[in-house]
């Protein structure tokens, strides 16, 4: 099952069936699209046409609709579907097991990100089959298959004048051949095995079938549905993602529901044929783990979609196992207790492979422990991951992840995987250690290969350079970007055409979608010199890259070699509480920042945070400039030793020596900060702002004790 659905609900958790809770609260722009339900007075069949708040009868059993999206959902009469976000938490408890409108943003950015991931995979695959086709050793092979199917469509043109004698236990086919015809008696019908019949003069073998249905696709009758894209919710409860994927892709995809309970699975299957998708929805009732590691082997999923309660991590050996060749993996992890606090750092380890960060920067070093945990699982068997787009929502964290067979690419992992050096008692800086090294290097021929070697160490003293307070290890955690910048350009796309009333938290997406776009701070991809050999043309490479003759997926593959310089946020106000003085505006700090020189975004994560290029040598020569010219410190404030009054000790002298309120603004990165050289500090609100529309960036949680439940016993 899912994080969809909450309250007394089964869900699976790896080895045991369990119930859980969850509130009423949702996004507040998504609060009209359920309501208390209104019946009809005359109840409706399971086959009628769905509408929203519509009675329906099944079995003895009374049901009203929810719509979402373009999906309708079945939930007992009766049972409360109130959506309020500033419902009392007493009420929050009576919401339905069957639908968790909170999750409504979570489903919706699914779809968006199915949709611009499968339109990209379904051309790829196109391409790659039409390149197989014209290879000369594959050319012939094609050609006899094309052949067959004339002839096998010729047949079934022809089958239609079949007469068979009264008494005669023979058929009759009249097959027309270099303008003349012939009676073929064909005697053993009888005696063949159900299922086939022969031409014997074409040597062509069809399905058996009634009379007037000779071939699939003649004679009226629907050909056999063909996926574009074949996906697992493999944890689907009620199955709402499945309806919802089924109905709003614009392209053909075949859906399997997932669920171990029987009961869920039951659910699904009713709203599979209240919603008419028969045709597109498979439900399975079943251990989702053994179900995946099923395919290993064979040709499994494209999409795998991983939403359940708490986290994700015994779930992602199969799944990566379960996936086609460059298939798409979502990860929803709501355990943030875990992978985002402290307080269980040996439960973080055991799930995640690394230790959490402590700090305001917790919830990205979140994002980065589970896909480490992804990243090492998938290298165990020769698999590479690439981040499209990883989000921390609410309470929870949401990561869509490419998966890529290429054991070449797999040998850049260690050298994107990184130790960070944390200040968490003293100022909150942090310093960064990778594992390994992944260099460039050029052949005499011009072309570029990389060689893997050892990190020096160590990186960092184990007490800080700015407050000399000691530091903690944590990770090890995934040291490379975070999204791919084409991959949310896709999505934002979509937003400006998409149905408001369909997505109704659209507003939210465009704004946290955005802000994930700005923040990319990591330099440009290494741009490949190596040459390619004229027998490579209009072919794919064992590790994935394309020649340069083959056309480029429009959602192109980032750098494996690529790693975040400059990770994690800060707040001013966390940098203000260190030196115990009034707080910058965030437009300040933005703007003096940006005219140094340096980059300066927001982070999606929380609202108040900065992400920058610049070093903390410069973060805190820009605060104590704050401090001299436009807050300064109550005498006393500051306890001697501490690592505030250190800071502010060094600052003072810098300005003794300095005067004039320029400072040396050392930098850790070549051509950053005008060249390394000195600058002035000068808090530009008006730089700092960003000019364009409002945008919907955070989610305000509408009422105390928003979130998840505890599971229900």
């Amino acid at each position: 099952m899912s994080s969809d659905t909450v309250g007394a609900e089964l869900r699976q958790t790896g080895r045991e069936l369990t119930p859980i809770t969850d509130p009423v609260a949702i996004d507040a722009e998504s609060r009209h699209t359920s309501r208390e339900p209104t019946p009809t007075t005359r109840p409706a069949t399971i086959d009628a046409e769905p509408r929203v708040d519509q009675l329906v009868t099944h079995e003895g059993a009374h049901f009203t609709t929810i719509k979402e999206g373009l999906a309708y959902i079945l939930v007992p009469q009766g049972t409360p579907t109130s959506t309020d976000p500033k419902a009392l938490k007493e009420d929050a408890d009576k919401q339905s097991v069957f639908y968790n409108p909170i999750q409504q943003f979570n489903r919706d950015l699914s779809v968006l990100a199915i949709r611009a991931f499968g339109e990209d995979f379904v051309v790829a695959q196109k391409l790659k089959k039409e390149a197989e086709k014209n290879k000369p050793a594959n050319k012939r092979k094609w050609d006899k298959k094309r052949q067959k199917k004339k002839e096998l469509k010729k047949v079934g043109k022809n089958i239609e004048n079949e007469e068979i004698g009264p008494q005669s236990p023979a058929k009759k086919r009249k097959i027309e051949g270099n303008g003349e015809q012939a009676e073929v008696m064909d005697d053993t019908v009888e005696e063949r095995s159900e299922g086939d019949i022969t031409a014997e003069n074409t040597n062509v073998t069809y399905p058996q079938t009634q009379p007037n249905d000779a071939v699939p696709g003649l004679n009226g009758k629907t050909p056999p549905f063909k996926p574009d894209l074949r996906i697992l919710d493999a944890l689907s409860a009620t199955g709402l993602r499945a309806l919802r994927y089924a109905q709003e892709l614009p392209f053909a995809a075949a859906v399997t529901a997932n669920d171990m309970s029987q009961k869920a699975t039951a659910s699904i299957a009713l709203n599979v044929q209240h919603n008419k998708l028969e045709d597109r929805i498979t439900p399975n009732a079943g251990n989702a783990i053994s179900h995946m590691y099923s395919f290993v082997g064979t040709k499994g999923y494209d999409v795998i979609d991983l939403d359940p309660y708490g986290t994700a991590a015994p779930f992602l050996d199969s799944a990566l196992q379960a996936l086609t060749n460059g298939g798409l993996l979502c990860v929803t992890c709501t355990d943030s207790g875990v992978f985002a606090s402290t307080g269980y750092l040996e439960k973080t380890y055991s799930q995640y492979g690394g230790l959490p960060i402590k700090g305001f920067h917790s919830h990205e070093g979140g994002l980065r422990l589970i896909i480490h945990a992804i990243a090492t699982s998938a290298a165990r068997y020769g698999m590479a991951i690439e981040p499209l787009l990883s989000l921390s929502i609410d309470y929870y964290a949401r990561v869509f992840v490419r998966v890529r067979r290429s054991p070449a690419e797999v040998k850049f992992l260690a050298g994107k995987q990184m130790l960070v050096y944390n200040c968490d008692a003293g100022c909150g800086a942090w310093q960064t250690q990778f594992l390994a090294r992944n260099i460039p290097r050029e052949n005499k021929d011009g072309s570029l290969y990389y060689k893997h070697s050892f990190a020096q160490a160590p990186s960092a003293s184990p007490f800080c350079e700015h407050c000399g307070t000691k530091t903690h290890l944590s990770g090890p955690m995934y040291g490379g970007p975070l999204h791919n910048p084409a991959f949310i350009e896709r999505i934002l796309s979509y937003l400006t055409t998409i149905d408001k009333e369909i997505y109704a938290t659209s507003a939210r997406i465009e704004g946290m979608l955005q802000t994930a776009y700005e923040e990319t701070l990591v330099e440009a991809p290494v741009i490949s010199k190596r040459k390619k050999k004229p027998a490579e043309d209009a072919e794919t490479t064992e590790n994935g890259t394309t020649n340069t003759d083959a056309p480029s997926p429009s959602i192109p593959q980032t750098d494996p070699a690529q790693i975040d310089h400059h990770p994690f946020y800060f707040t001013p106000s966390n940098l203000s509480k260190v030196i115990h003085c009034q707080a910058p505006p965030d437009a300040a700090i933005r703007g003096a920042l940006r005219k140094a020189g340096f980059r300066a975004t927001r982070s999606h994560c929380k609202p108040g945070t900065i992400r920058t290029d610049a070093s903390w040598k410069d973060l805190w020569h820009i605060m104590r400039e704050w401090v001299r010219r436009r807050a300064p410190v109550r005498e006393g404030a500051l306890s001697e030793g501490s690592a505030g009054w250190k800071i502010l000790r060094l600052g003072e002298n810098e300005a003794e020596e300095e005067g004039d309120g320029e400072g040396e603004g050392e930098q850790e990165d070549v051509g950053k900060g005008k060249g390394g050289q000195n600058y002035k500090v000068v808090f530009d609100e008006q730089l700092g702002r960003d000019e364009g529309p409002k945008l919907m960036r955070y989610q305000i949680n509408p009422r105390a004790n928003w979130g998840p439940m505890n599971r229900a016993k």
